[in-house]
């Protein structure tokens, strides 16, 4: 009974603490702070809301830029496929396109020098001569006569008036050099058309070579093309000269072809002996710091030295020397109070080795050398070869044989047609090469003067047969059958054969003119011929045709 009247007394007194009323000043303020919170609680809601909004705009905004870069990866990535499958299909035609111009070529070249077997080929060539009225023998005959063979007895006398007075002004020229820093001028050689007697154009003009060496102790490497060093395809033809001292590279010291360490020092060849000035090579004609022979400035040596030689013996003669062509800078031209001029050309050049291969800064008057691709690169000319070959074989040929007629006719057909038309990149020297093969490949007896026609024939079928297949090669150069008798240098034989008619394939401007100029030519050849010509008989001039030109 106590315990539960306790448990009772208990209850009340909890129930009159806990009720509310008991503390009216501490739950007074309950009903405004749940409107209050109430509102921030809706403002929250409404800035939560505004951020899923932003936040969902958001990830839909990169989603749309996903896809985007996705499918502009696919796109390049499909690009990148086509264009290695375009690529793939543009080399492989390319590689399919130069190995049927190898096997075309091939297949055309064959071995060709040997042309001894190509009358079956001469027969059916000549297409641009269908319609063209060949000259008979008597016209041949007559007209060479009148317009040629006159000139023969004129080109002697100039030839030893020429020679004459340039040993003498390269005598001079030596008197005025420093031996012991200039160049050392050697005797002067004649090469080309007048020398070896087929030059019927006017006005005549030799052609003199001078070769030079420098002074002790240096001497002259050269280079060429085919000696095992790499020279670009466009570079055929040509070589360098290196410009070293005697005693360089003589033991076969390893110490200008290895790197020495900075503490190792070659017992031989000491720091300073090694390393030359600038300016001292530059004394030496060499191209700005290097050591390899500048043409530029060998010519520019040489005509003031031409011009102090000539200040000195000037007073012995009765007439004016000057440079004639810009140009040309070996072109020089005697003046006589008279009027009457000579012109020649005084060109100098490097000795190959202990050959007649020449190294020439510059052609007169020609085409064979007008890309030369820098200073340093010098060409190389085979005229004194040339001119011996044409004097053995000549030995071999019966009496008074035409080969030099066909030259010295086709000569002044295709220099009359070039003064019609204008110049074309058809030359002489491609003239000259065409009637070396041919002297190669037919036997003596073909070249007996009466056979004129037939010969002339030949070559005009031979140049057609080049032009068509833009392929004249230099005679000397890959030619293995020359003779031995010439000493011709072997490395020049095995040397890959040189196509003179290269610059041309390229081109189509020039070579398109060549070929018009060759096929006006040959329109023109009867009526060019005849006006040169005397009378002949009705008789021997049935079925010849003059054309207009």
């Amino acid at each position: 009974m106590p315990v539960g009247l306790f448990r009772v007394c208990l209850l009340v007194i909890t129930a009159i603490v806990n009720h509310p009323l008991f503390f009216p000043k501490e739950n007074g303020t309950v009903p405004e702070n749940t409107e209050e919170i109430i509102q921030k609680m809706k403002a929250r809601e409404e800035s939560l809301r505004l951020e899923q909004l932003r936040l969902e705009q958001e990830i839909a905004d990169q989603e749309a830029t996903q896809k985007a870069l996705e499918k502009a990866a696919v796109v390049v990535e499909e690009s990148k496929e086509g264009k290695v499958r375009w690529d793939m299909w543009t080399a492989l035609s390319m590689v399919i396109f130069l190995l049927i111009e190898l096997w075309r070529q091939d297949f055309q070249e064959g071995n060709w020098q040997d042309i001894g077997g190509e009358e079956d080929d001469m027969a059916v060539l000549g297409k641009a001569f269908k319609g063209v009225a060949f000259p008979d023998k008597a016209v041949l005959a007559s007209f060479y006569e009148k317009r040629i063979l006159g000139t023969t007895g004129d080109m002697a006398r100039m030839r030893e008036m020429v020679e004459g007075f340039a040993d003498d002004l390269l005598e001079a020229l030596r008197s005025v050099c420093n031996r012991d820093a200039d160049m050392e001028v050697e005797d002067c050689v004649g090469v080309g058309s007048m020398y070896e007697n087929w030059r019927v154009r006017k006005p005549f003009v030799c052609d003199l070579i001078v070769p030079f060496a420098p002074p002790e102790p240096y001497c002259f490497r050269c280079q060429t093309w085919c000696s095992g060093d790499s020279f670009p395809p466009g570079e055929q033809g040509y070589g360098t000269i290196k410009v070293c001292r005697a005693d360089e590279d003589a033991t076969g010291c390893i110490c200008d072809k290895t790197k020495l360490g900075e503490d190792m020092l070659c017992l031989l060849h000491s720091q300073v002996s090694s390393t030359r000035p600038s300016s001292e090579m530059e004394d030496l004609l060499c191209f700005k710091n290097t050591q390899y022979l500048d043409a530029d400035q060998v010519m520019k040596w040489f005509q003031i030295a031409v011009t102090k030689a000539w200040n000195r013996i000037s007073h012995k003669y009765e007439f004016d020397l000057s440079f004639s062509l810009l140009d040309s800078p070996g072109a020089l031209k005697i003046k006589f109070k008279s009027g009457k001029s000579i012109a020649f050309n005084l060109t100098p050049v490097v000795q190959y080795e202990n050959s007649d291969v020449y190294f020439i800064s510059h052609f007169p008057r020609s085409g064979l050398a007008a890309d030369i691709p820098s200073s340093t690169h010098w060409f190389l000319t085979f005229a004194v070869y040339e001119r011996r070959f044409i004097q053995l074989v000549s030995k071999t040929l019966p009496a008074n044989a035409c080969h030099v007629s066909c030259l010295q006719i086709l000569s002044f057909l295709h220099g009359k047609q070039c003064s019609l038309t204008g110049p074309s990149g058809l030359t002489n020297y491609h003239l000259k090469t065409v009637l070396l093969h041919l002297l190669q490949s037919r036997p003596s007896q073909d070249w007996a003067p009466e056979k004129l026609e037939a010969r002339l024939q030949d070559m005009l079928k031979f140049l057609e047969k080049c032009l068509h297949e833009k392929k004249l090669y230099h005679f000397f150069i890959g030619n293995g059958k020359v003779p031995a008798e010439l000493g011709f240098p072997i490395i020049f034989q095995r040397a890959e054969p040189l196509n003179l008619f290269r610059p041309f394939v390229l081109r189509r401007d020039i070579y398109r003119k060549m070929v018009d100029t060759f096929h006006e030519m040959l329109r023109n050849m009867s009526a060019l011929i005849n006006e040169y010509t005397v009378h002949i008989p009705l008789a021997h001039t049935n079925g010849i045709r003059k054309e207009p030109l």
